[in-house]
């Protein structure tokens, strides 16, 4: 495969800053407030927090969906926001944590999408962006899938399909959020291995804290739209901060090969665990 195929090969990972970035509704509330954020080239960093912290606005915030309230998002000293989007396409793919579509198109022409921001509207994709979208499939696993209508397929092979269009658009930032969802544990595994494995600079939401451990460089924690703690996940990832952030007892110690963090959550009290039906049962 050469260079100009390979759905791996990047033009080169970004420096992304997001700087005092908040996100306010019509209430008053803010969902996100006052995030600072760093992630350098080839970094891949993690955000993890209980649901409604604001992971996801502040994913949707940093890829363009949603205007900041104020503060600003920054690529190589750039303001996403001040970018066409097709520009931002070019640089910035995202992979969202539900990829819905009312339209009855193949995963083919799912995936060739990713091509879009790197041509004119009117022209076809070339022998060039048909290879790199069949390398995409494969490199995915969902090739033999390739003509199957996108909405008949399960949410996990919708997922990789996605996974697959942000690689054909060759950026320098991935911004994910939940790419392990709808995915059985031997693809989460392979789709995190993948975007470590790509050099690019990599921002994505997780829900499994173990997860995150393993294959994140750092972690921001999220609570009430807020940074509550950042740092690599053994400096994160503490019993203290999971019972502040989760309100859950947890045991934390370095996985005896991996040496990552590895959480093991505890019931909320010794009668709790004597609830069960195993605890019930003669």
């Amino acid at each position: 495969m050469s260079a100009e195929t390979n759905p791996d090969r990047r033009s080169g990972a970004a420096t992304l800053r997001v700087e005092g970035l908040s996100y306010g509704v019509g209430d008053g509330r803010h969902l996100v407030d006052a995030v600072d954020l760093t992630a350098a080239p080839g970094e891949t960093v993690g955000l993890v927090g209980p649901n409604g912290s604001g992971k996801t606005t502040l994913l949707r915030c940093v890829y363009g969906a949603l205007r900041p309230t104020h503060g600003r998002a920054l690529l190589d000293g750039g303001d996403l926001h001040t970018m066409t989007a097709k520009a931002r396409a070019r640089r910035v793919a995202t992979v969202p944590q539900d990829g819905q579509t009312e339209f009855e198109l193949t995963v083919r022409e799912v995936v060739a999408m990713g091509r879009s921001p790197h041509r004119r509207f009117w022209e076809p994709d070339t022998a060039a962006d048909r290879a790199l979208t069949d390398a995409a499939l494969t490199r995915v696993g969902i090739a033999p899938l390739a003509d199957r209508a996108f909405p008949s397929l399960s949410g996990g092979e919708r997922q990789r399909a996605l996974v697959a269009r942000a690689l054909v658009q060759r950026p320098a930032l991935f911004v994910l959020d939940e790419p392990t969802n709808h995915l059985d544990i031997r693809h989460q595994l392979e789709v995190l291995s993948l975007i470590r494995e790509l050099g690019t600079t990599n921002l994505l939401a997780l829900h499994d804290l173990n997860l995150a451990a393993y294959f994140c460089d750092r972690l921001y924690v999220l609570k009430a739209g807020e940074v509550v703690a950042s740092g690599t996940p053994a400096d994160v990832l503490t019993p203290g901060l999971l019972a502040d952030v989760y309100e859950v007892a947890a045991e934390v110690t370095p996985h005896p090969r991996t040496g990552a963090p590895t959480v093991v959550y505890l019931p909320a009290s010794p009668a709790a665990a004597g609830t069960g039906p195993a605890a019930t049962s003669n």
